[in-house]
């Protein structure tokens, strides 16, 4: 491979490259190369001495695009998964008593205060009007309150409850339908500014449309003068409405 460009990510804190777990190494390793991109064209070269080093070197072609995706990261406005994974590495950071920089030798870097970074101000937990979209995977339980276990798009929800006659209703739809459920979610603010949910309780429920986007563009396309027929791309319209913008890159 011809020569590229060097980026290096430097952890300062009490672990080295001989006493960091490697778990949690390959923990950083994963989140920086989803802030770098390009994960074709970026190859790991070693883990320097003394403190924590990343080095890592970047291919000529793709160098540019690497560096305006750092810099968008660290300005707060780079793709929604770089976002994602400078959070958890600060996250990280925090939990282990150490901070870091990402960057060339000779360009500005991408700093993580980390275990600096000012604690957010902590709120009480508060209740508020919600709504969760899952399949329900599970449910029972004695008393008029029955546990119910929801299915979402990233993670399974225990907290969750219901009366029992709404439990009733919601067992016809367990493992088969998607449902919106409506109710009151108790929702504290932890020390890293995420919301999180203790106990959602719902109240009402709804069965979402499966109808696949084929059959929805041919029931438009059948109801005259609408203007569905001159979208020239149906099936994108549909899931832009559905979906929401996508993220700019």
């Amino acid at each position: 491979m011809s020569e590229g460009t060097t980026v290096r990510f430097t952890i300062s804190g009490p672990y080295t490259p001989r006493t960091i777990p490697m778990a949690r190494l390959a923990e950083y390793m994963a989140d920086i190369a989803t802030i770098l991109g390009e994960q074709a064209s970026v190859h790991f070269v070693e883990v320097g001495s003394g403190s924590t080093v990343l080095t890592s070197l970047i291919e000529p072609a793709a160098a540019s695009k690497v560096r305006a995706r750092v810099e968008q990261t660290g300005r707060g406005e780079g793709p929604a998964d770089a976002m994602m994974a400078y959070r958890r590495v600060n996250r990280r950071l925090r939990e282990d008593e150490s901070r870091a920089i990402l960057g060339e030798d000779t360009a500005e870097s991408l700093a993580f205060p980390g275990f600096d970074e000012a604690r957010p101000v902590q709120f009480a937990a508060f209740n508020q009007d919600s709504v969760l979209d899952g399949v329900v995977i599970k449910l029972g339980g004695r008393g008029d309150w029955v546990p119910v276990h929801i299915e979402t798009e990233n993670r399974v929800l225990s907290q969750c409850q219901a009366r029992r006659d709404l439990a009733r209703r919601l067992a016809g739809h367990i493992f088969t339908d998607e449902l919106r459920l409506k109710g009151t979610g108790r929702w504290h603010v932890n020390e890293f500014g995420d919301w999180v949910l203790n106990r959602f309780t719902i109240n009402d429920f709804q069965v979402l449309d499966r109808a696949s986007l084929t059959d929805v563009v041919r029931d438009l396309r059948a109801i005259p003068n609408n203007g569905w027929e001159q979208v020239d791309d149906p099936w994108a319209t549909l899931k832009a409405l559905r979906e929401g913008p996508s993220e700019m890159q």
